[in-house]
């Protein structure tokens, strides 16, 4: 068997599809990366702007999130097609973020069962409003046209383990990381993992309204803990888990350490706002988020 470094370097394949611009990053034998872009939704990725997952088993694919939306998981079926011709039988949702699940009926309609951790599907419901809203605003109605909640038939707390078509798979959520349903899913034969929105590469990660970063970092421990050969993030690239740990534990930590500090002085939040993040400014997205994710991280710590 190959290393999986070499697979990655010199078997990755690689298809354009569409206006979204996905690509198809073949980590292992049937086991692919689905990428898309790092920046924002908009009308052109479908709210597709992620990174997703495709396994194929002996009775077809285990699809990693099914993006933002109904015509974004046309696109990731597209993409899929380009690999197999087995169709998907199961769809993952790894978080509560919209590009995680809203793309779940189009699967569904078409026979796919849906997984996810209970918190997850807490969270879907209590956000699904304002994601639908957000969502018109930046794809555009019409490219949300025909996406409806739907929400999985199979709920798991803790860890779920099943064998789909001869394939092992672990799910697990052991806490919350970007929004508090975030989990991972482990390949024990492979030594794969899907981390969903746990792991950001080559992006700025985003703190929200519904992030806990002090359990973000636990639950980065966790996956650390299984130390895969092969990551991939909910953002960006596979990778190994030293990068993983540089442009997401270490950018959380180093968050969560300044402001700290800020806290102890007794300064105010404006001075939390500036504090020097620029270890991490060749990541994409940068500009707009850094200041953002450190007032973020200043609220959530007054009382941590």
């Amino acid at each position: 068997m190959k290393k999986f470094i070499t697979v990655l370097v010199f078997t990755a394949m690689t298809f354009p599809i569409n206006a979204a611009s996905l690509k198809i990053i073949t980590v292992a034998n049937g086991i692919h990366a689905i990428v898309g872009e790092l920046g924002q939704r908009s009308p052109t990725n479908f709210a597709i702007n992620a990174t997703f997952g495709a396994i194929e088993t002996a009775s077809g694919v285990v699809l990693i999130d099914p993006g933002g939306s109904v015509g974004g998981a046309a696109v990731i079926e597209a993409a899929i097609n380009q690999v197999t011709d087995k169709f998907v039988t199961h769809v993952i949702n790894t978080g509560g973020q919209d590009h995680r699940w809203l793309g779940n009926g189009y699967f569904k309609a078409k026979g796919a069962k849906i997984i996810a951790s209970l918190d997850a599907v807490n969270d879907q419901k209590e956000r699904v409003h304002i994601q639908l809203e957000g969502l018109e605003f930046l794809i555009g109605r019409e490219n949300l046209a025909g996406t409806e909640p739907v929400y999985a038939d199979d709920l798991f707390e803790g860890t779920l383990k099943l064998i789909i078509g001869g394939v092992d798979l672990e799910f697990h959520h052991t806490g919350g990381a970007h929004t508090p349903g975030d989990s991972f899913v482990w390949l024990p034969a492979s030594k794969i993992m899907f981390t969903g929105d746990i792991v950001y590469l080559e992006r700025l990660l985003g703190v929200i309204e519904v992030t806990n970063t002090k359990a973000w970092v636990k639950t980065f421990n966790a996956v650390a803990t299984f130390k895969p050969k092969v990551i991939v993030p909910g953002h960006g690239r596979p990778a190994d888990l030293a990068k993983a740990k540089a442009e997401t534990l270490d950018y959380l930590v180093n968050l969560r350490t300044k402001i700290r500090a800020v806290h102890t002085r007794g300064e105010n939040i404006k001075t939390g706002t500036a504090i020097d993040q620029r270890a991490f400014s060749k990541l994409q997205n940068f500009n707009g988020l850094a200041r953002r994710n450190a007032q973020a991280v200043f609220i959530e710590m007054e009382f941590d």
